[in-house]
Parts: C-alpha cells; sequence; structure tokens
C-alpha cells in the first residue's frame, strides 16, 4: 500500500480506495476480504503513528526544561554584551572628543605632505625637463627619431607638470619649435612611406606622432598625399577624354574614388585605430578641391540644353556613387562614435555641393520650364468650334506637364524641393487660367448674341458652351488627382523622416542618428537656406497631420471661379432672347394709354384683357427650354456635374446638385428671368389704370407658365403684382410688409400717394 498519499494537501479518499483495489495483486480473493485486510492495516498503521506521536510527545516534555535554562543563559549573556556596547560606545565618543583637535592637525599635516610632494614631484619635473632640454639638441645632432621622439615624449609628460610655473607658455612654444623640427625630419621619409603603402613604416610613424600628440598633423600628410593623386587623375582625365561628355567622365571619376575608398579603408584599417573618419575627409577634401570644380563644369555641360533634364541625368550619376558610398560606410561605422556620423554627413554634403546652387534656383528653373510647356500648348483658333475642341485637348496636356514636373521635382531634389513646386504649379495654372479667359473672351466676342441671330445658332452656341463646362470639370478632376498624386509623392519620399527611424529604415539611417530633425539632415544636403529647411519641415509635419488636405487649393479656388465664368456665358447665351424681349420693356407707350381699340377700358375686368406679345414670346421660349436643355444635360457626364458643383449658375443657391442637371438650369434661366423683368417694370415712369391691367395680365400669364414648368414666381414678382392689384385706399397697408423701393416705384408710377 502507498501511505505517502495521506502527506498531499488534495487527498481524495475515494480515489486513494480505488486505487488500492485497482493494485489488488491476489484475484482469488473477493473484495470483501480484501477490504476487511486493508481495514486491518489502516489500522496497523494508525496505532503505529500513535506510537510515534506519543514518543515524540514524551521527549519533547522531558526536553522542555533543559530548554528553558538555555534561553535564560541566552538572556544573560545577551544583556552583558549590550553593557559592554554601551562601554565601549562611551569610550569612543570621549576618544573623540579628546583627540578632535589632533585629529584636524594631522588632517592639515597629510595636506601639507600632499603639497609638498607635488612640489617635490614638480621640482623633479623641472629638473628632468632642464636635462631634456640640455639632452635634445644632441640626440637632433644624432639624426636619432626614435630618441628624439622619447625624449620629446618624456618632455611631454614634465610639461604637464609645469603648467603653474611662470614660464609655462615658453616651455610650450619650445616644446612646439622642436616637435616642428622632428615633424620636418620625418616628413620625407613619412610621404615616401604613405606614396609607398608600406605599412610597418607607416605604423612606426604614427606611433611617433602619436607620442608627441601630432596624430592630426599624421593625418593631413596622409590626405595631402592621396588628395595629390587624386586631383592628378582628375586632371588627366578632363585631359584625356576632353571630348566625351560630362556623364562619361563624371562617372568614371566617381567609380575611381569608390575604388579608392575602399583600398584606403583596407589599408588604413591595418595602420590607424580609427581609420573611417580619415579615409572619409579623404574623399571630402578632395571633392571640395577639384581643378576646374564640378560646378563649373556642371554649368559648361548645361549650356545650350534644358536645365531641370540635364541636371536630373548628371544627378543620377551622383546619385548611384553616393549610395554606393554610403552603404559601404554604414556597413564600416560604429554607432557609439559620433565623429563618424559628422565625417560621413561631411563627406555627403561635398557630394551634393554642386548642386545646392541648382536647387536654390529651383523654383525659377521649374517655372521657366513649365511656361515653355505652356506655351507648347495650342489654345485659340479663328474657328470657335476648333478653339473649344483645343480647349478640351489642353487639359490631358496640361496635367501630363504638371505631373512630369512632380516626377522631375523627385529625381531632382530628392522631395526636398516640393514647397518651390507647389508655387511654380500655381504661377503655372495661374497662367493658364489668364490664357483661358482670354479665349473665352474671343469666343463670346465672335458667338455674341443679337437680335438677328438665329435661334438655331444661338443653341449651337450654348453646345459649344457646355463643351467648355466640360472642360472645366475636367480641369477641377484631374486637379484633384493631382493633389492625391502629389500628396502620396511627398509622403512617400520625404514623409518618413518625420516620424521616428526603426531599424528597417534606409541604410543612411545611421546618418540620422543623435540629430535632432530627421529630415532636415536628409534635406540640408541640397537645401542650403534655414529657412527653407523649417519650412519644409512644417509644411510635412502639417501634411502628416492631416492639417493640410490639398496641396493645390488656391489653384482649385481659380479653376472654379473659371467654372463659374463659363457657366456664366453659357446662362447669357441662353438668356440673351429674353433679356432682348424684356430690354425696352419700360419704355413701351402702352403703359400710358388710356383706352384700346377707341373705347374706354379702364374699367374693363382684368380677364378680358389678353397677354401682349412681348410676354407671349417670353412665354413660348421658356415653355420650349426644356426640349433645348434635355439633349445636352441627360448625358452621363461627370465633368459636367463637378463643374457646376463648383461653379454656381447664375441666380441659384449654392446647394447640392440635383439628379436633373436641367431643373437647375431652367430654374436659373427662369429666376434671371424674373429678376430682369421685376427690374425692368419699376423702371416704369407711369402707369395708366389701364396699363395696370394690362401688366398685371402679363404677370399672371408668366406665372402660368413658371408654374406648367414646375417654378414658382419669385418674391419680387409676386409683390409687385400685389402692389398693381392694391386700389389705392389698400396701398398703405399692403405695402407696408413690402420693400421700400418697390412700394415708392410703383406708388410713383400710379400717382398713388403714401
Amino acid at each position: 500500500m502507498d501511505y505517502s498519499k495521506f502527506l498531499e494537501d488534495n487527498f481524495d479518499v475515494k480515489e486513494w480506495v480505488n486505487n488500492a483495489f485497482r493494485t489488488q495483486k491476489e484475484p482469488n480473493v473477493s473484495k470483501d476480504q480484501y477490504a476487511t485486510t486493508l481495514v486491518m492495516k489502516l489500522q496497523m498503521f494508525i496505532q503505529e503513528v500513535n506510537n510515534v506521536i506519543e514518543e515524540a510527545s514524551q521527549q519533547a516534555i522531558q526536553n522542555l526544561p533543559r530548554v528553558m535554562r538555555e534561553l535564560d543563559a541566552v538572556k544573560q549573556e545577551a544583556s552583558l554584551l549590550q553593557d559592554q556596547m554601551k562601554s565601549v560606545k562611551h569610550d569612543i565618543q570621549k576618544v573623540e572628543h579628546d583627540t578632535a583637535q589632533s585629529m584636524q592637525m594631522l588632517l592639515k599635516l597629510d595636506v601639507i605632505k600632499s603639497r609638498m610632494s607635488s612640489a617635490a614631484e614638480a621640482l623633479q619635473e623641472a629638473d628632468n625637463w632642464t636635462t631634456l632640454s640640455t639632452d635634445v639638441e644632441d640626440v637632433f645632432h644624432s639624426q636619432d627619431v626614435a630618441d628624439i621622439t622619447t625624449k620629446l615624449s618624456r618632455m611631454q609628460n614634465c610639461l604637464q607638470m609645469l603648467v603653474d610655473t611662470p614660464d609655462y607658455a615658453d616651455r610650450c612654444q619650445h616644446l612646439e619649435k622642436l616637435k616642428n623640427r622632428l615633424e620636418a625630419m620625418l616628413s620625407p621619409q613619412l610621404i615616401s612611406a604613405f606614396n609607398n603603402q608600406s605599412i610597418e613604416a607607416a605604423r612606426k610613424y604614427t606611433k611617433m606622432f602619436a607620442d608627441i600628440d601630432r596624430l592630426p598633423q599624421l593625418y593631413k600628410y596622409y590626405h595631402k598625399c592621396h588628395k595629390t593623386s587624386l586631383l592628378a587623375d582628375w586632371k588627366d582625365l578632363l585631359q584625356s577624354k576632353g571630348d566625351n561628355t560630362l556623364k562619361e567622365w563624371l562617372t568614371e571619376y566617381y567609380d575611381q574614388l569608390l575604388s579608392t575608398w575602399h583600398a584606403q579603408m583596407k589599408w588604413c584599417q591595418q595602420v590607424f585605430s580609427d581609420p573611417l573618419p580619415i579615409v572619409c575627409e579623404l574623399i571630402t577634401e578632395t571633392l571640395a578641391t577639384l581643378d576646374p570644380p564640378l560646378a563649373s563644369c556642371f554649368a559648361t555641360y548645361l549650356q545650350g540644353k534644358e536645365p531641370l533634364l540635364a541636371l536630373i541625368e548628371i544627378k543620377q550619376i551622383t546619385d548611384r556613387f553616393s549610395h554606393s558610398l554610403e552603404q559601404a560606410v554604414d556597413a564600416a561605422m560604429d554607432s557609439n562614435i559620433t565623429e563618424h556620423f559628422s565625417s560621413m554627413e561631411k563627406m555627403l554634403m561635398s557630394i551634393y555641393a554642386p548642386y545646392r546652387g541648382y536647387i536654390a534656383k529651383y523654383k525659377s528653373l521649374e517655372e521657366i520650364s513649365l511656361a515653355n510647356s505652356l506655351n507648347k500648348i495650342p489654345l485659340d483658333h479663328e474657328d470657335v468650334f476648333e478653339t473649344v475642341q483645343l480647349l478640351a485637348a489642353s487639359v490631358n496636356k496640361l496635367f501630363a506637364v504638371a505631373k512630369d514636373a512632380d516626377d522631375r521635382c523627385q529625381q531632382l531634389t530628392n522631395g526636398t524641393g516640393y514647397c518651390f513646386l507647389l508655387t511654380s504649379l500655381r504661377s503655372y495654372f495661374q497662367s493658364y487660367c489668364k490664357e483661358f479667359r482670354r479665349v473665352l473672351t474671343n469666343i463670346k466676342e465672335k458667338s455674341k448674341t443679337t437680335q438677328f441671330t438665329e435661334e438655331d445658332e444661338e443653341w449651337a452656341n450654348f453646345q459649344q458652351s457646355l463643351r467648355i463646362i466640360q472642360t472645366c470639370g475636367e480641369l477641377i478632376m484631374h486637379l484633384d488627382d493631382l493633389d492625391t498624386v502629389i500628396i502620396s509623392s511627398i509622403l512617400h519620399t520625404i514623409g518618413k523622416y518625420v516620424v521616428p527611424l526603426t531599424p528597417e529604415k534606409e541604410i543612411s539611417r545611421h546618418r540620422f542618428w543623435g540629430t535632432s530633425s530627421s529630415l532636415q539632415s536628409h534635406a540640408s544636403l541640397l537645401l542650403s537656406s534655414r529657412v527653407d529647411l523649417d519650412d519644409l519641415e512644417q509644411f510635412v509635419i502639417n501634411l502628416e497631420k492631416g492639417e493640410t488636405p490639398s496641396v493645390v487649393s488656391e489653384i482649385k479656388k481659380d479653376f472654379c471661379k473659371l467654372s463659374e465664368e463659363v457657366h456664366k456665358f453659357a446662362f447669357e447665351i441662353v438668356f440673351g432672347p429674353l433679356k432682348r424681349y424684356l430690354v425696352d420693356l419700360s419704355s413701351m407707350e402702352m403703359w400710358t394709354s388710356r383706352s384700346a381699340g377707341g373705347a374706354l377700358t379702364s374699367d374693363l375686368p382684368t380677364f378680358s384683357l389678353s397677354p401682349q406679345e412681348y410676354i407671349t414670346k417670353i412665354g413660348q421660349y421658356m415653355m420650349t427650354l426644356p426640349q433645348h436643355l434635355e439633349p445636352f444635360t441627360m448625358q452621363d457626364n461627370p465633368a459636367v456635374l463637378v463643374a457646376l458643383k463648383h461653379g454656381r449658375l447664375p441666380y441659384t443657391d449654392e446647394t447640392d446638385v440635383p439628379e436633373h442637371t436641367a431643373d437647375l438650369w431652367l430654374e436659373s434661366i427662369a429666376r434671371g428671368t424674373m429678376h430682369f423683368y421685376a427690374e425692368e417694370i419699376l423702371k416704369i415712369h407711369e402707369l395708366s389704370p389701364h396699363a395696370t391691367k394690362q401688366l398685371i395680365t402679363d404677370i399672371d400669364y408668366l406665372c402660368n407658365v413658371l408654374d406648367d414648368l414646375g417654378l414658382r414666381a419669385s418674391d419680387n414678382i409676386i409683390h409687385i403684382e400685389e402692389l398693381l392689384k392694391a386700389t389705392p385706399d389698400d396701398y398703405p397697408d399692403v405695402s407696408e410688409q413690402m420693400p421700400q423701393r418697390m412700394t415708392h416705384a410703383i406708388s410713383s408710377m400710379r400717382n398713388i400717394d403714401l
């Protein structure tokens, strides 16, 4: 039996009993017999446990007096120890009190001893300095550079102990002269070692220069040796391949610089403790001292070429070189050494130095390029139909040029010139709008409706105006697409630099570690103005935060104004006949006549009168408007809807575009008619009673026509009709809530005193 289960915290009686029966090894014994045996064993086990507990209890009782005695002894010893500690504490306090003055004296003596030791050491070093100064001339005569280096190193150590001496500056000056003499002695051998790439000799001289604290001078010798060679190679390249293009020999020289970097890094790693800044400085100095400089070579190359495209071509070569070199530096640099970052930054700045002058002029260069492209887009023609076709065809050409400018901005400025590009695009599109308006004015002059214009010709002109409206809609739609493209380009090229850098960033991420602004560090390669850098960073941050939903909002306003002008032009074409019917309304003789047909008609009822010819012509024209408008407006043309949404028709509210644009056109023409009709009525000087009834008849006819078209009369027309119908006695009450200008005009023409 397993009695260990009884010790477990989660002991289960049923489980233990079941296990006991399952492990029964005598199959012939019945369960009752086995249970009886099991109970007996448990009783025996219980008896054994009781015996053990009883024995343990008995022993504990017997040992208890001895434990009590031992506790008393420990208590007495603790009390004695406490008394002794109090005595020791008292003795210590007494000693401190009695010897405080003596300890202070000892401390002062220790300070004096330290100062005397320092003075003795300084005197010793001064004596050593004197001895070394005397011996160094003999050593110089021996020409033993190793011995000279040792002497100068010891003199340098002595000088560190003589900082407070009166002649310290003179001693420093003397030591520097000695170092210069040694450097002059070593320079031929040093230059030879660098030119011959002798590792052992270079190591020896590096140690010597390190001992005399002259490593920066050693690096200058190294740079001078290899820079002279690289500059000579540059001149040889220009002379031997002068007939080739700049792109060819620039590529070849960049390849040479890259191979030089790899070769010198491999050599310098065996000589210098930290070779990366030294080799980077070599490339930096070489690029900065090229003769002729790259900037003048670029200027010569750009002569007679489109500057932006030519710059992009040579910059692509520079980008490949910069990328390869940056990869190599990035793999070799130590992120814990700040000097590595600054040396790579300086090297990249020197690589892109020739471009910064052109990037500063990028806005003007881009404006010239865009203006030249715009001049190549034909917009005008002698024939109106051909002109409208040219305007429609100009949209795709216009935005193809703009997208090319976006590509140029990415390729030439790495996205850092987007603030300049947007300004250039604004000027570009403003120039286009100016040309568009000029062409529109010409079309208006050629299509100007007169009283002799045929109706079919008017609707043909309206069709042309609708095509121009469609062109305006396409301009706005293309501009929205361009806005999306430019924002995406900005966020893709430079937007990533305003978020925290991650290990998955590009290889250039090392260059941004420890900088206050990754975007400014990236942009400073091509932008030299602090104002431009700050403006760019703020612009991109606002774009990332969503605070700049559109980058072409000003341009869109111009396009919307253009659309509104074209809608007004189209409206004037349709409204022209109506305006001609009403233009002489106020001077009609009818308004001053007292009768019609020789009979007294002032007392005739209004229903006996017929509407005059001018108003019936207006009604007939308006009733034909739906059938004329439907063919032009029922087509599924999103550009027309966009243009209508952003270019409001005259006399309409700034509401959503209805499902059928013909309804909006009809409403606009009807409102315009009512407005012009009301203004012409108010110009009438006098109305006879008969003329008043006739005018009421004319207005009723117009209201019926409007009702048939599903439109309601304007408030002004309704008010005029009410004032015309009012009797002289009721006129003051009727006119009380009406506009004063209207009430005074009608009361004057009806000779009613207010």
